[in-house]
């Protein structure tokens, strides 16, 4: 890529803005993985005991479903960005090429 249009884009508000954004996002998400991850496992480390207690009468333990809690989970943020990168960082992306062009 050229130099010169790499320090145009560069200069952009709207660049800025889009880095900026995005950065806080994808950061948020992270940090809310990393604690819905790492709450699971220090639970199966610290309070197996929750995990395995059977769910009312039947066969079916607390680990089941608080595992499948962090799978959906982790789908669902995944959905949300995807979604939201479409809508929100495309139209800024588009804007930043016409002006830089």
């Amino acid at each position: 890529m050229d130099e010169d249009l790499v320090s145009k884009i560069k200069a952009i508000p709207q660049y800025r803005s889009l880095v900026a954004q995005r950065s806080k996002l994808g950061w948020t998400l992270t940090a809310a993985m990393l604690v819905v991850y790492y709450g699971y496992v220090l639970l199966i480390a610290f309070d197996k005991d929750l995990l395995a207690s059977r769910m009312n009468s039947g066969v079916m333990t607390w680990g089941i479903p608080i595992g499948l809690f962090v799978i959906v989970f982790t789908v669902v943020i995944t959905g949300y960005y995807v979604r939201h990168a479409n809508n929100t960082y495309d139209e800024l992306t588009e804007q930043i090429k016409r002006e830089a062009v």
